[in-house]
């Protein structure tokens, strides 16, 4: 049994192949793997925060799963809800420093996406289990308006619904400065993978180990 679950984004091929060397971290195989070599680039010390996640898209957030729910439960729902939902395209990616971290994001978000994730949030809230003090005290050292606020508090995190921003974390915070230097020294080996759109394909139902690293339990192919 894992620490926490949740529902993410994971891409397959070459992007989730370089994603697992820049990271550090292959959440498909639940291991650690030689580091991504960048010129003039601390590499180890600007993915330590995202490490741990893997390369991917959070589409229901980290949760402690609900009393009275079982895993197997949890596995089931998240196959029926594969099938209720058919593969699509968000276009191409772009790297992009914003809200103080690099991510790929698309370079347009269109309304199915926005939909998908809505639904994603609230198909899986029936097992989470409420946050803890602790929990609404480290969401709240990032500055919340009253509406994120009051969506951690309904559905547990609060970048939901209009806060929505679909995104694969490449970084953790980083001056303006120092994210142009590792945008520009990225760019020559991750171009050539993002420059095909992305297609939401899947959904990943990941566990989150007592070290903190999340795995891909199973990647559920969306067949809607």
């Amino acid at each position: 049994m894992f620490e926490r679950y949740a529902i993410f984004f994971t891409p397959t091929g070459a992007l989730a192949t370089w994603g697992s060397t820049w990271l550090g971290w292959d959440s498909a195989k639940g291991c650690s793997v030689p580091l991504l070599s960048c010129a003039g680039v601390d590499v180890s010390s600007i993915t330590a925060k995202p490490r741990k996640y893997g390369l991917h898209a959070t589409l229901k957030a980290p949760f402690r799963r609900a009393k009275g729910l079982s895993f197997e439960q949890l596995q089931q729902a998240t196959a029926h809800f594969a099938t209720q939902h058919a593969a699509f395209s968000i276009g191409a990616m772009k790297m992009q420093h914003d809200n103080g971290f690099v991510a790929l994001r698309p370079k347009s978000i269109p309304q199915n996406l926005r939909d998908f994730a809505v639904y994603s949030v609230k198909a899986f809230d029936m097992f989470r289990a409420p946050l803890t003090n602790a929990d609404m005290t480290s969401r709240r050292k990032a500055t919340l308006t009253a509406r994120q606020d009051q969506q951690m508090l309904d559905w547990g995190y609060p970048f939901i619904f209009d806060d929505f921003h679909f995104h694969l974390t490449l970084t953790g915070n980083l001056s303006e400065q120092k994210a142009a230097i590792v945008t520009a020294a990225l760019m020559p080996s991750l171009y050539p993978v993002i420059r095909t759109p992305i297609i939401i394909d899947a959904i990943t139902l990941m566990g989150e180990d007592s070290d903190g690293m999340f795995h891909q339990i199973h990647r559920y192919a969306l067949t809607g």
